[in-house]
């Protein structure tokens, strides 16, 4: 499974990387169009929204798994060790909760999204919904295991307030040039 990850990281990171220069060629386009001949493609919106969504969903799932979602740790820095767990393990069965509710909410929408069609491309509108659903999905396990590493006390359990492992932080360590 370890080795699985790379890899799935950088498909995720290129596909992300497609999206962005989707939507930079559509929404660009539509612009020179505009303004230099007075007319635009129709379906550059459509598009560009369509990426920005998964863009932005794969980028949290990203984020999620590299521990790089914005937190509030100043308070929880300050805690003992014990209420900091305590903590982390209230905030993330919330997180599941929010996470199973994200879910099925997802699931409605792109089941509705399979009978309802964008106004000018005419694609199945589940195009958009399921990319809450990829969210929610690949968020849940992640949140799940940090969770049992937390409750398990597991050294690469990731507690908010708590500087990061050991082999997390010689990836994030800035170089120092002398």
């Amino acid at each position: 499974m370890k080795r699985l990850i790379p890899p799935l990281e950088t498909a995720v990171e290129w596909l992300m990387a497609l999206a962005l220069g989707v939507m930079v060629l559509a929404i660009g386009s539509n612009v020179v169009l505009r303004y230099v001949f007075n007319t635009g493609i129709p379906a550059a919106e459509e598009v560009a929204r369509l990426m920005f969504v998964w863009m932005i969903f794969l980028g949290a799932i990203l984020a999620l798994h590299r521990g790089a979602h914005l937190g509030m740790e100043i308070f929880q820095a300050r805690l003992p060790r014990s209420l900091r767990r305590a903590c982390a393990i209230v905030s993330h069965l919330l997180i599941l909760y929010a996470l199973w509710l994200f879910l099925v909410g997802s699931w409605d929408q792109t089941v509705i999204g399979l009978n309802t069609y964008s106004t000018v491309l005419g694609f199945p509108m589940a195009l958009m919904a399921s990319g809450g659903l990829v969210c929610a999905a690949a968020m849940l396990p992640m949140v799940a295991l940090n969770l049992w590493r937390i409750v398990t006390k597991h050294p690469a359990a990731r507690i908010p307030g708590e500087a990061p492992a050991v082999h997390h932080a010689a990836e994030t360590a800035p170089e120092v040039s002398q």
